[in-house]
């Protein structure tokens, strides 16, 4: 089967219900992709398929829809998307394990909402788990990312 990762296709010969987070890690070693639960409760494996961030650990191969978009192909070639930069600047990460996860969840929310309320973020991060507790350092990267992606527009 063919699929399209971070603008590249791609010709895989797996079975049609392997998750593509093996597809991604196993098949094509894209490795930001992240297994940490395997159930999709901590979202550590957090991708986008057609701009919609998925957990890549309950996707089949056979069922991916679009272009799959990971943290290696989230930002420019020459340049990292607003959300990694705010990242960086709020110094989320501790241990960094679901950050990729992390990322590509703020980086879908902000594409839907460009300009969340502290409440609306809460919301959506919840959805991914961060077992060092860096939310409010997560909400202040997503706020700036949102400013910083507004200026852009």
């Amino acid at each position: 089967m063919q699929i399209l990762v971070d603008g590249v296709a791609h010709e895989v010969d797996v079975e049609d219900d392997m998750p593509l987070l093996w597809v991604l890690r196993d098949e094509l070693s894209i490795q930001g992709v992240k297994y940490g639960c395997g159930i999709a409760q901590c979202g550590a494996c957090t991708v986008h398929i057609d701009g919609e961030a998925v957990k890549s650990c309950q996707v089949a191969a056979a069922d991916v829809w679009g272009e799959v978009t990971t943290i290696e192909g989230l930002g420019q070639p020459d340049a990292l998307h607003a959300v990694q930069e705010a990242w960086i600047a709020h110094q989320v990460a501790q241990c960094g394990y679901c950050q990729s996860g992390q990322i590509m969840l703020a980086a879908a929310l902000l594409a839907e909402t460009p300009d969340p309320t502290e409440a609306e973020i809460d919301e959506a991060m919840g959805a991914n788990l961060c077992r060092c507790g860096t939310y409010p350092r997560i909400r202040a990267a997503v706020k700036t990312a949102a400013v910083k992606l507004k200026e852009a527009s």
